[in-house]
Protein backbone atom coordinates (compact mmCIF):
# COMPACT_ATOMS: atom_id res chain seq x y z
CA UNK A 1 0.00 0.00 0.00
CA UNK A 2 1.31 3.47 -0.82
CA UNK A 3 0.31 7.12 -0.95
CA UNK A 4 1.63 10.12 -2.92
CA UNK A 5 4.25 12.43 -1.41
CA UNK A 6 5.60 15.29 -3.57
CA UNK A 7 5.72 13.26 -6.80
CA UNK A 8 6.90 10.10 -5.09
CA UNK A 9 4.96 7.19 -3.64
CA UNK A 10 5.58 6.22 -0.03
CA UNK A 11 5.34 2.49 0.60
CA UNK A 12 3.88 0.98 3.79
CA UNK A 13 7.46 0.70 5.13
CA UNK A 14 8.02 4.45 4.65
CA UNK A 15 10.38 4.01 1.68
CA UNK A 16 9.92 6.59 -1.08
CA UNK A 17 9.60 5.30 -4.64
CA UNK A 18 10.17 7.89 -7.36
CA UNK A 19 8.21 7.85 -10.59
CA UNK A 20 9.50 5.81 -13.47
CA UNK A 21 10.63 6.90 -16.94
CA UNK A 22 10.92 5.02 -20.22
CA UNK A 23 12.26 6.07 -23.60
CA UNK A 24 10.92 3.86 -26.37
CA UNK A 25 10.93 3.69 -30.18
CA UNK A 26 7.95 2.44 -32.20
CA UNK A 27 7.52 1.38 -35.84
CA UNK A 28 4.53 2.46 -37.89
CA UNK A 29 4.46 0.29 -40.99
CA UNK A 30 1.49 0.73 -43.32
CA UNK A 31 1.40 -1.10 -46.65
CA UNK A 32 -1.51 -1.77 -49.00
CA UNK A 33 -4.11 -0.60 -46.47
CA UNK A 34 -2.70 -2.80 -43.70
CA UNK A 35 -0.69 -1.99 -40.60
CA UNK A 36 1.90 -4.26 -39.00
CA UNK A 37 0.91 -5.01 -35.39
CA UNK A 38 2.35 -7.18 -32.63
CA UNK A 39 0.22 -8.96 -30.03
CA UNK A 40 1.69 -8.78 -26.55
CA UNK A 41 1.32 -11.64 -24.06
CA UNK A 42 -1.25 -9.41 -22.27
CA UNK A 43 -3.44 -9.92 -25.36
CA UNK A 44 -3.20 -6.25 -26.38
CA UNK A 45 -2.16 -5.44 -29.92
CA UNK A 46 0.53 -2.79 -30.22
CA UNK A 47 3.08 -1.39 -32.62
CA UNK A 48 6.38 -3.22 -32.93
CA UNK A 49 8.86 -1.40 -30.74
CA UNK A 50 10.02 -0.99 -27.22
CA UNK A 51 12.56 0.35 -24.82
CA UNK A 52 15.71 2.10 -25.99
CA UNK A 53 18.71 0.55 -24.28
CA UNK A 54 21.39 2.63 -22.53
CA UNK A 55 23.58 4.44 -25.10
CA UNK A 56 21.39 3.19 -27.99
CA UNK A 57 20.02 5.59 -30.58
CA UNK A 58 16.20 5.38 -30.92
CA UNK A 59 16.71 5.09 -34.71
CA UNK A 60 18.69 1.88 -34.18
CA UNK A 61 16.36 0.66 -31.43
CA UNK A 62 13.28 0.66 -33.67
CA UNK A 63 15.03 -1.48 -36.30
CA UNK A 64 16.24 -3.88 -33.58
CA UNK A 65 12.79 -4.08 -31.98
CA UNK A 66 11.04 -4.83 -35.30
CA UNK A 67 13.49 -7.67 -35.96
CA UNK A 68 13.15 -9.08 -32.42
CA UNK A 69 9.37 -8.88 -32.22
CA UNK A 70 8.33 -9.76 -35.78
CA UNK A 71 11.25 -11.54 -37.48
CA UNK A 72 11.31 -8.90 -40.22
CA UNK A 73 14.06 -6.58 -41.41
CA UNK A 74 13.00 -2.93 -41.49
CA UNK A 75 14.37 0.35 -42.71
CA UNK A 76 13.38 3.74 -41.29
CA UNK A 77 11.83 6.05 -43.86
CA UNK A 78 11.12 9.07 -41.68
CA UNK A 79 10.55 10.34 -38.18
CA UNK A 80 6.82 10.73 -37.57
CA UNK A 81 6.89 12.39 -34.16
CA UNK A 82 7.28 12.12 -30.42
CA UNK A 83 4.66 11.42 -27.77
CA UNK A 84 5.20 12.09 -24.09
CA UNK A 85 2.55 10.96 -21.68
CA UNK A 86 2.39 10.65 -17.93
CA UNK A 87 0.37 7.83 -16.40
CA UNK A 88 -0.79 8.77 -12.88
CA UNK A 89 0.28 6.47 -10.06
CA UNK A 90 -3.29 5.26 -9.53
CA UNK A 91 -3.42 3.93 -13.12
CA UNK A 92 0.22 2.80 -13.51
CA UNK A 93 1.12 -0.88 -13.15
CA UNK A 94 3.88 -0.24 -10.57
CA UNK A 95 1.77 2.13 -8.49
CA UNK A 96 4.07 5.11 -9.11
CA UNK A 97 3.69 7.88 -11.67
CA UNK A 98 5.19 6.78 -14.99
CA UNK A 99 6.31 8.87 -17.95
CA UNK A 100 6.70 7.23 -21.35
CA UNK A 101 8.40 9.14 -24.17
CA UNK A 102 7.78 7.39 -27.47
CA UNK A 103 9.64 8.17 -30.68
CA UNK A 104 7.55 7.06 -33.68
CA UNK A 105 9.13 6.18 -37.01
CA UNK A 106 7.60 5.29 -40.35
CA UNK A 107 9.30 2.08 -41.44
CA UNK A 108 9.23 -0.17 -44.48
CA UNK A 109 9.70 -3.93 -44.28
CA UNK A 110 12.53 -5.22 -46.48
CA UNK A 111 12.09 -8.93 -45.86
CA UNK A 112 11.73 -11.68 -43.33
CA UNK A 113 8.89 -13.87 -42.15
CA UNK A 114 6.41 -12.94 -39.42
CA UNK A 115 6.85 -15.02 -36.28
CA UNK A 116 6.44 -14.76 -32.50
CA UNK A 117 9.30 -13.25 -30.51
CA UNK A 118 11.61 -16.04 -29.32
CA UNK A 119 11.65 -16.00 -25.50
CA UNK A 120 9.84 -12.67 -25.51
CA UNK A 121 6.48 -11.08 -24.82
CA UNK A 122 5.30 -10.75 -28.44
CA UNK A 123 3.24 -13.87 -29.11
CA UNK A 124 2.13 -12.97 -32.65
CA UNK A 125 2.66 -10.33 -35.32
CA UNK A 126 0.28 -9.73 -38.21
CA UNK A 127 -0.62 -7.45 -41.08
CA UNK A 128 -4.01 -6.06 -40.06
CA UNK A 129 -6.37 -4.23 -42.45
CA UNK A 130 -6.54 -0.63 -41.19
CA UNK A 131 -10.38 -0.62 -40.81
CA UNK A 132 -10.16 -3.67 -38.49
CA UNK A 133 -7.74 -1.98 -36.07
CA UNK A 134 -10.57 -0.07 -34.36
CA UNK A 135 -12.15 -3.36 -33.24
CA UNK A 136 -9.00 -4.74 -31.61
CA UNK A 137 -8.06 -4.62 -27.95
CA UNK A 138 -5.03 -2.42 -28.46
CA UNK A 139 -2.52 -0.16 -26.82
CA UNK A 140 -3.03 3.58 -27.20
CA UNK A 141 0.34 3.51 -29.00
CA UNK A 142 -1.42 2.12 -32.08
CA UNK A 143 -3.77 5.11 -32.19
CA UNK A 144 -0.93 7.58 -31.64
CA UNK A 145 1.17 6.03 -34.40
CA UNK A 146 -1.70 5.94 -36.89
CA UNK A 147 -2.65 9.55 -36.04
CA UNK A 148 0.94 10.65 -36.68
CA UNK A 149 1.12 8.77 -39.98
CA UNK A 150 -2.19 10.31 -41.07
CA UNK A 151 -1.51 13.92 -40.05
CA UNK A 152 2.31 14.25 -40.25
CA UNK A 153 2.33 17.24 -37.87
CA UNK A 154 4.98 19.82 -38.83
CA UNK A 155 6.25 20.01 -35.25
CA UNK A 156 6.30 16.23 -34.80
CA UNK A 157 4.29 16.64 -31.58
CA UNK A 158 1.27 14.43 -31.08
CA UNK A 159 -2.03 16.09 -30.26
CA UNK A 160 -3.80 14.31 -27.39
CA UNK A 161 -5.31 11.02 -28.56
CA UNK A 162 -8.56 10.08 -26.80
CA UNK A 163 -8.16 6.91 -24.75
CA UNK A 164 -11.35 4.96 -24.20
CA UNK A 165 -13.39 1.98 -25.32
CA UNK A 166 -11.14 -0.86 -26.40
CA UNK A 167 -7.99 1.23 -26.17
CA UNK A 168 -5.74 0.10 -23.34
CA UNK A 169 -2.57 1.57 -21.78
Amino acid sequence: MSHETDGAAETSTGELKRGSFRLAAYAVCIEDGRVLLARHSSNNWTLPGGGVEHAEDPFDAVIREVAEETGCEAVVERLLGVDSRVIPAAAAHAGVEHQNVGVFYQVRILGGRLRPEPNGETVESAWTPTPEVARLRRSSLVDIGLALARTLPATGHVDPVPVGGLVQY
